[in-house]
């Protein structure tokens, strides 16, 4: 496969996606690349639907292959939320910030094996004609109490990984891309892309 269009206009996701791809496909678009794509509604009930149906839109309206992915976090002691609600989950407005104090908030007095979560990501890979194919990947970890390392973006700060005694805002980019729910997705595309190459 010789091109690709990613479809987010989420920079620190462009950054990953870009890192985890260089090895698979020459050439990555963006929504910059495309600044006409309409943009849709995530309204899906899974993180499946919502990728399906942003990789869909994107390859259809650009007439590239296109992937999109809808990832979250999926904390146990609260019912698997916030969940397909992670990027708003202090509102529609919200900011890593505000999203990150409210989990802090919700979890106030948990102790540490109580905070288990895990981050989830499906990647939806779709071509213009309207094939699609879906690929997973998680990322299990704790939530701590306060933020830690300067890294990543989102709930990154809060999210330790027991293996590494780290938070993923603390990883290097490389070792975190290996690792995380996104990553792991993105290898079994790769894996897919290599198999079925159309070039």
């Amino acid at each position: 496969m010789k091109e690709l269009l990613v479809a987010t206009g989420n920079r620190g996701k462009l950054r990953e996606f870009e890192a985890l791809l260089h090895d698979i496909v020459p050439r990555v678009y963006s929504f910059a690349d495309f600044p006409g794509v309409p943009v849709v509604e995530e309204d899906g009930a899974s993180f499946a639907e919502n990728a399906e149906k942003k990789a869909r839109n994107a390859a259809r309206s650009t007439g590239k292959p296109a992937l999109a992915d809808d990832s979250g976090l999926v904390v146990d002691a609260l019912g698997g939320r916030p969940g397909v609600y992670s990027a708003r989950f202090a509102g529609d407005a919200a900011d890593d910030g505000a999203n990150n104090d409210k989990l802090l908030r919700e979890l106030d007095g948990l102790p540490g094996e109580s905070r288990r979560a895990a981050f989830h990501c499906v990647i939806a890979f779709c071509q213009p004609d309207g094939e699609c194919r879906t690929f997973t990947g998680t990322l299990s970890g704790i939530i701590l109490d306060a933020p830690r390392g300067d890294g990543g973006f989102g709930y990154d700060p809060l999210f330790l990984v027991p293996e590494y005694g780290r938070t993923l805002a603390e990883l290097p980019l490389e070792l975190k891309n290996r690792i995380s729910h996104r990553g792991r997705a993105l290898k079994e595309l790769g894996n897919y892309l290599h198999a079925h190459d159309r070039s």
